[in-house]
């Protein structure tokens, strides 16, 4: 599998991609920037750094920034507020975060003064806030099993994806468990989807590429990116078999850059396996 660059954004900390069937269009983020892209093009630039984002039903993007829910009108470009996370520490801002089966939208939040304290959480959203979990330092990858029964979630400095048992109905956790503990020598687990064999894709961190794993937790894959901090990754396409990579230039010294000029850029690979769909809101 080949990664090709299609836009050289140099973004500052590309994340969010989701993929919209319905438009066969790429949303993306460059968070530190407060951007929000169609593709190759800028869509908006909000007021809050923008963690997240997924497809609604109605047409219109569902948007997590930093304390709050929105709906943004890709055609108007204008955003009303749904609701907002008031429980959050000042020091916290919306992290990753996508729509489950049922289409509620999980999003998770971050320490973002160290990237050090467990003051993050990760919330469902369907018209009001629930939290799942407290606890987080950088609640992060979010993604499914192919039957919904499991959801897989990682907390980046961990190094841990989690496993737990997901209610489709009620949209509640249970039954945490160790799923993959990753090496450091792979860098850090960032973003996160999954294909429809079971299979988990996880972006790392300072390790300039992707991995694949396995159901049962075995690293079946190394995909080398040509961008050192590689963040998120959503399947798109016709056929779900594209993988569109998003990267960041944050942190990266003078050096690192050099070696990898083309951090912060928007990549795509063509696989051999279909992925899951990205569900929608509403």
């Amino acid at each position: 599998m080949k990664v090709e660059l299609i836009v050289d954004a140099r973004a500052v900390l590309g994340e969010g991609p989701t993929w919209d069937a319905k438009t066969q269009t790429l949303y993306w983020l460059d968070i530190v920037s407060k951007r929000l892209y169609s593709g190759k093009t800028v869509l908006a630039e909000f007021d809050a750094y923008p963690g997240c984002l997924a497809p609604c039903r109605d047409g219109n993007l569902i948007v997590g920034t930093r304390f709050d829910i929105l709906s943004f009108d890709p055609v108007a470009r204008r955003s009303t507020v749904l609701a907002s996370l008031s429980e959050e520490p000042e020091g916290n801002r919306v992290n990753d975060g996508k729509c489950d089966p049922a289409g509620r939208f999980l999003l998770g939040t971050m320490d973002m003064v160290n990237e050090r304290e467990p003051t993050g959480a990760l919330y469902s959203f369907d018209g009001a806030v629930h939290p799942l979990l407290g606890g987080q330092i950088i609640s992060n990858g979010i993604t499914w099993s192919p039957d919904g029964k499991t959801l897989y979630h990682i907390d980046t400095p961990t190094r841990l994806v989690k496993a737990y048992r997901y209610d489709v109905e009620s949209g509640l956790l249970a039954h945490p468990r160790v799923h993959i503990s990753v090496p450091a020598e792979l860098g850090w687990p960032d973003g996160m989807t999954s294909d429809q064999e079971g299979n988990l894709w996880i972006a790392m961190w300072g390790g300039a590429q992707i991995t694949k794993w396995s159901p049962s937790g075995r690293l079946l894959e190394q995909v080398p990116v040509p961008a050192l901090n590689v963040t998120s990754c959503v399947f798109g396409g016709e056929d779900r078999n594209e993988l569109y990579i998003t990267s960041a230039r944050k942190g990266m010294n003078e050096s690192e850059l050099a070696g990898y000029p083309y951090s912060g850029g928007l990549f795509r690979m063509v696989t051999k396996t279909t992925g899951m769909e990205t569900f929608q809101f509403g």
